[in-house]
């Protein structure tokens, strides 16, 4: 077997090296730096605005007061449950900031809720003989407060709507009332 030299030392091409993969362009270096920046800052920004701090109260809100108005004393109705079966007494004549009452007979609490307001309005709950809650309007035009455990059997309960002074809305302050005998629907 002889095998002929013909003086090109020269070899067949060699394949191109592989090229990396877009995604590691964009993912290495000084790059990857921003990108972990602005996503750490946007997420630190979004939990920093009262809408995140609505989301952290409402992951660390546990339900466990259905069936035990003391234990809802305070705790948001939505992540307890009890807006599943409240009913709502909100009058349709005179009520420019749509004020409502709602109550929860399986969790024994009352809130209030305000549906057109500003921010900086107020909305408050009150029972004869028992707690008070407020909340502010933080953003947006709607509100509700915490709730206010009401009594087995008779309870007389006050909303009110209190617009921030100087602040967008139209309305003067004013209140509604409701008992267990109201018309709540």
């Amino acid at each position: 077997m002889t095998t002929t030299n013909t003086g090109d030392d020269s070899t067949a091409p060699a394949d191109p090296p592989p090229r990396r993969p877009w995604w590691k362009k964009w993912l290495s270096g000084p790059a990857a730096l921003a990108y972990a920046v602005a996503i750490v800052g946007a997420g630190a920004g979004a939990f920093m605005t009262p809408l995140g701090d609505h989301v952290l109260k409402s992951l660390f809100d546990e339900p466990a007061c259905p069936g035990d108005g003391d234990a809802c004393e305070g705790k948001n109705p939505q992540n307890q449950g009890c807006g599943e079966d409240a009913r709502t007494f909100k009058p349709v004549v005179d009520n420019p900031a749509l004020l409502q009452i709602r109550y929860s007979e399986d969790c024994e609490a009352v809130w209030a809720k305000i549906e057109q307001g500003s921010p900086g309005d107020q909305v408050t709950v009150g029972v004869t003989g028992g707690g008070t809650r407020s909340a502010e309007i933080a953003y947006d035009n709607d509100q509700f407060t915490q709730m206010v455990s009401v009594p087995d059997g008779e309870f007389q309960v006050t909303a009110c709507a209190v617009p921030k002074a100087g602040g967008g809305s139209t309305f003067e302050h004013y209140c509604i009332h409701a008992s267990e005998a109201s018309a709540w629907r």
